[in-house]
Parts: structure tokens; sequence; C-alpha cells
């Protein structure tokens, strides 16, 4: 198959351009093609990369052939948001898997909607991920959106890489970040340690990650976050590598790891938090595109999940925390680590304040100045040394008296004895 390429798509990545040109195919197909050398310009194998130009002649030689599907249907109860011809918008639950794979073969979100909406799915990502157009972790609930046919998926797709349809995410993390909102901008790829984790390495795909500091308390901040890319685990890799892990994480140190940075009289509220959260309190909360078909805009919310609610109840009664203020000199002032009161607490405004005699007052401890501690330690110098040389005679004395040398006889030594001055006539 041989596509000319014109004007409007000079200079585009070829998986780009084939996409665009090609029927029911996506950006990864072309990619696969690409890198069997399927996919020639002049007679020649092309990288990925490679950018295409007006009128240039490109040939793909042979379609990868897609595997076949072993996904079997199965009966899981789905929460759908929204729904209609093109698309359907669900809030997956915690515990489920989006889709096989890492030696998971069943009880996907995969199987559910094949049993759901049978044939009423996009195939642009093959058997396996029926309709899946984006995914989330196992343990990270919230909403995602689902294309019901290729055309769906495909826009749906442009969007993602456009960034035109935007996932918003709440993370509840350890401590408070030093900037309350910004961007981490670092680069994501297998940890080169654990194969199954992900982490911050050089030469890893682009990622950044928006963020905004929602809600305070003495030990965590709630966070509320944006995806400019969406690489595995990104807001959990990011999140550790800023030295904030997401609360109740235990791929990236965000339970027990966690517990040494918690003030001694916090700690057992910060157990407490980790008995209710099953794993990472993340929560995908709000999802915004643009309707394939209508393109119109839409925006989708949920609220917090049961465990996350319960655990920011907890904090907000036994340890809330104000947001810290920002001074030129100190930074961001600490958090008041020991503050902690009870909701039907109350306090009166106008109470007397309490009267001390100044018999009952606790002594002020006044601060030494320069001068006064200089004079303690050259007196506790001067009495080292005393006692030092009252030691030293002391021995000195032994041993003269161990060669017959009467009492007052001894001389000190350093001291010359008294002479008669008749003596000296």
């Amino acid at each position: 198959m041989n596509y000319i390429v014109e004007e409007k798509h000079n200079g585009e990545r070829i998986d780009k351009f084939l996409v665009g040109v090609m029927e029911n195919v996506s950006r990864t197909d072309v990619q696969k093609l690409i890198e069997a050398g399927e996919v020639k310009v002049g007679g020649g194998k092309v990288a990925k990369n490679f950018r295409v130009e007006t009128g240039m002649a490109v040939v793909v030689e042979k379609m990868i052939e897609k595997e076949s599907s072993t996904l079997e249907p199965e009966d899981i109860p789905l929460n759908i948001v929204y729904e209609d011809d093109d698309i359907v918008v669900i809030n997956k639950p915690r515990n489920l898997v989006v889709h096989p794979g890492n030696g998971v073969s069943k009880g996907t979100l995969a199987a559910a909607l094949l049993y759901h909406f049978k044939e009423n799915l996009s195939t642009v990502n093959g058997p396996l991920r029926p309709g899946i157009v984006h995914r989330l972790d196992k343990d990270t609930p919230g909403l995602m959106v689902v294309a019901k046919n290729d055309a769906a998926h495909r826009h749906l797709a442009h969007q993602l890489e456009t960034r035109t349809l935007h996932r918003t995410y709440n993370a509840l993390v350890w401590g408070c970040p030093r900037d309350l909102e910004g961007t981490i901008d670092a680069p994501i790829g297998r940890n080169p340690k654990n194969r199954l984790k992900m982490a911050v390495v050089k030469g890893g795909k682009e990622s950044r990650t928006h963020y905004v500091a929602k809600q305070f308390f003495a030990i965590a901040t709630l966070l509320e976050l944006q995806l400019e890319s969406g690489r595995t685990h990104q807001i959990r890799v990011h999140s550790r590598y800023t030295g904030h892990p997401v609360v109740g994480d235990p791929l990236y140190d965000g339970r027990d790891e966690s517990l040494n940075r918690v003030p001694p009289l916090m700690k057992p509220v910060a157990e407490k938090v980790l008995e209710i959260a099953p794993a990472q309190l993340l929560q995908a909360v709000k999802i915004e595109l643009i309707h394939p078909r209508t393109n119109k805009k839409l925006t989708f919310k949920v609220p917090m999940e049961e465990p996350f609610a319960n655990v920011l109840k907890l904090l907000k009664k036994e340890c809330p925390a104000s947001a810290p203020v920002y001074d030129e000199e100190e930074g961001f002032r600490d958090f008041d680590a020991q503050i902690r009161f009870d909701e039907d607490d109350e306090f009166d405004e106008y109470a007397e304040p309490l009267e001390i005699s100044p018999d009952e007052a606790a002594p002020v401890k006044e601060r030494k100045t320069r001068a006064q501690r200089l004079a303690e330690k050259k007196a506790t110098a001067a009495k080292r040394r005393a006692v030092a040389a009252e030691r030293k005679l002391i021995k000195q004395m032994k041993a003269a008296r161990r060669k017959g040398i009467a009492p007052e006889d001894f001389v000190e030594p350093g001291y010359e004895p008294t002479i008669d001055p008749e003596l000296l006539e």
C-alpha cells in the first residue's frame, strides 16, 4: 500500500501520518510495523520519529496480523456515569484491573465491558482491550472513558495526544510540598533495580504532572493533580520523587516507610490512616472531554470513595492545619503538629483572661550575655586547672615519702625555699 504525503501533512512524524491515512490502526500498530521494517520511504526502512515531506511516497508492505481474542465476557457490575452511542464514562472501583496482562487473565474491566456492551466496542487497541482508551492502576479508582466504535476511539486518542482531554486526580500525600502549586517535570522509565516499579530515570519518557495544594493537615496534604502525559504510575512516581509519597501507596514508600516523618504525637493518627487506606489514596475525580460526534465539551465528576473520605474526616478532626504562611526569610512556616481538638469543642471568643499571681507564674529564664558566658567558661577552666594541680601535688608528695623525704623538707616543684637573710651576709 502506497500513501502520498499531501501538503497538510508536511513535517509530521511518520507514525502520526500513517494513523491519519490508514483505517482501523492505532499508533501502537503503526510503530510495530515500523519496528518490523514494513514501512519504507524511497526503498529504505525508517525510524518511528522520521518526518515526512510533501510528495513523498510512504510504502506499507505488510500489515501485522492482530492477535485473536482470548478474552471471555464476565458479569462484573459497572458503575456507569454516562452512556450514548459513541462513548461510555464509568467510575472504576478500586481493586479492578483494566485489561489482561502481567499474569492477570480474568476479572478485568475489559471482560466486564465485553459482557455489558457485546460487540459495541472499539477494536483499535486489539481484542484484549476492547473499548479501552486509557487506563488506571488496579488500586486507583475513578473516572474512565470507553469508546464504543473505532471513530470515537481515534478521536479520543487524538484528544489525549493534543491534551484536550483533561483528567483530574485527588491524592493525599505525606507532609507538605515545598511549593503549594507547581509542575513536576521529570522523565519516567522502568526502575533499573526493580523491573516491577517505575522511577525517575535519565533517558526516561518525558513526563509532567501539574498540582495544586487544596487541603492541609499536620501530617499530610490533599493535592489536586492533572497529567500532561500519561505514563505508568506517573502521579505515584512523581510524588515519591519529590519526597512526598502518596499516603497508603504500597509500592512507592507510602505506608510504614513514611511513618518516620510523622511527629511522635501524631504517629497513632498516621497508623490509623494506614489501617483505613486499602492502598494509595489516589482517585480520578474529574474528566473533561470533547464529544467525538457532537464536538461539545463534556465534564464528569464523582465524589470521594469511602476510604478516602473517611481518612480526610479523621485528619480534619485529629490533626488539622491552616495553609502555611510564606515568609521571605524563613520560607513556608511549619505546621503546628501538636494541634488537636474535637469538632464539638466550643471556644468563647470573649472569655476573660485567666489571672495568675506572680508566685504562681513560671519563672522567666533570662538569656545570658556573651560576656557572662565567656566569664563562666574561664572560671570553669581555672577551676579544672586548680583541681589538676592539686592532684599532681598529692602524687608528688607520695613519691617523696617513698624516697624518705620528710614532709617538712619537701619542696613543691616550681617554688624556691625561703633563705635566711643572715646567711647571705
